[in-house]
């Protein structure tokens, strides 16, 4: 079992008893707060994980984590957002694919940080409803921005929850669209060759703890106060917003 253990690349023993442990609560807390989970996911793998693996490998995690979310929370899904979303995910992915070696990531980052904060807080914004149109631009865009910067759910989030006032019927379609996402990303890092199956031992612990931690954070979020949740949800995406700022003038300032 160690040996099994010990072949992961760049993933000590000691840390893949610490990452099955993380994915629990970064999964419970992508419930409760309606994002971030994955973000600080993010965070902690990128200070372990070989850089050329981190993105892949996340992707793979939060596809499972959010499949898994999908199952408990299908029944507060919002069906009918997901088809036009995900036509524009394909279309965003493609051209992203085409674009990505030309867009520098600092000044993304910070221009992504910017728009974060200007829809949270602005009301008219954080008050758009649904529509197909409205919706499959939000697909393409998510998927587009996906290809450069790791905060495809932080940007989408606030116009995601605008159209959907219930929490759960947010984190329960919020789940699927990012589903749709980052099981495109794995299809497109599969056609780049990634060796996905070395960290499968990883992958599968991961998302099993996953599992459990959803069914946690699900039932904290059903005694959580409505009017409490949309406060956390501000807090959270706001300091992820400051966050990405910061990531760009950083990267910024590497160039």
């Amino acid at each position: 079992m160690l040996d099994l253990l010990a072949s992961i690349p760049g993933v000590s023993p000691a840390w893949f008893i610490g990452f099955t442990v993380l994915s629990f609560f970064t999964a419970a807390f992508g419930i409760v707060a309606g994002l971030g989970g994955g973000v600080l996911m993010l965070g902690v793998m990128a200070t372990i994980i070989p850089p050329a693996a981190v993105i892949p490998l996340h992707g793979a995690i939060q596809f499972g984590t959010n499949l898994s979310r999908n199952f408990i929370m299908w029944k507060h899904v919002a069906q009918e957002q997901i088809v036009f979303f995900s036509a524009g995910v394909v279309i965003g992915g493609i051209i992203g694919g085409n674009l990505v070696v030309a867009l520098p990531t600092g000044p993304l980052q910070m221009i992504l940080g910017a728009f974060i904060l200007y829809a949270c807080w602005a009301p008219k914004w954080g008050r758009r409803p649904y529509s197909h149109g409205w919706f499959f631009s939000l697909g393409w865009f998510g998927s587009l921005i996906g290809m450069f910067v790791g905060a495809t759910g932080t940007v989408l989030a606030p116009f995601i929850a605008a159209a959907n006032p219930d929490r759960r019927g947010y984190v329960a379609t919020n789940s699927v669209l990012m589903s749709v996402v980052h099981g495109f990303k794995i299809i497109v890092f599969g056609f780049l060759g990634f060796a996905f199956g070395a960290y499968l031992p990883l992958i599968l612990a991961m998302l099993v703890a996953a599992f459990f931690g959803n069914i946690f954070g699900q039932r904290v979020l059903e005694r959580m106060p409505e009017k409490l949740f949309r406060r956390v949800f501000q807090i959270v995406l706001t300091l992820l917003a400051i966050r990405l700022l910061y990531s760009g003038i950083d990267n910024t300032r590497l160039v």
